[in-house]
């Protein structure tokens, strides 16, 4: 990463932390007074709660400016997707850490990140992607590059709606869609 990129996630690390702080204090303040604590208590579980909420946006706002410098330029995000662990970890992991695995949805591709590291990346149109039930199915250049179970109800649906607008296969033969005299690549087009 270039000095700017750095410069970047810092600023997205110190705007997460910030905006957590503040949110935490003032959830703590407002508490505090609704149920006539004294002062130095309520200001006391205030700066804790800062403190606390503070560390954890950084670590969240860290995250996010990685993710964002790994954009190519003209890219944009469509949607973030938590994805199913394959196997159940013996801890859950801590609630600053968030999920582990999210596929993310851009007007490009597909991108799959473990937390801050990405995995893999790939653009739409050597992509063909088909929803199993509530999974998702993701094979790219004839090999399968991911089977995975999205968490949110009707998630492996909305990514092929997208995957379709943007010019990925999503039958089994390999077949593109073609859109229709209004643009459409929807249900009963050739």
């Amino acid at each position: 990463m270039d000095q700017g990129g750095d410069r970047r996630v810092r600023g997205a690390r110190l705007s997460g932390a910030v905006v957590t702080a503040l949110v935490a204090a003032l959830a703590v303040l407002g508490f505090g007074s609704r149920a006539d604590l004294p002062g130095w208590a309520t200001v006391g579980a205030a700066l804790a709660a800062a403190g606390l909420g503070g560390w954890t946006g950084s670590r969240i706002g860290r995250q996010r400016g990685i993710r964002n410098e790994a954009l190519e330029p003209g890219e944009s995000l469509v949607g973030t997707y938590t994805v199913r662990p394959p196997y159940t970890e013996h801890s859950p992991p801590s609630a600053h850490e968030g999920p582990q695995y999210q596929l993310l949805v851009t007007n490009h591709g597909v991108q799959m990140w473990e937390r801050s590291a990405l995995l893999w990346r790939h653009p739409w149109p050597e992509l063909r992607v088909i929803a199993d039930g509530a999974r998702l199915r993701i094979h790219h250049e004839g090999r399968e590059a991911g089977t995975m179970l999205l968490e949110a109800p009707g998630a492996a649906q909305e990514v092929c709606r997208v995957a379709a607008r943007q010019g990925a296969s999503d039958r089994a033969s390999g077949y593109r869609r073609k859109a229709g005299p209004d643009g459409r690549t929807g249900p009963g087009r050739p």
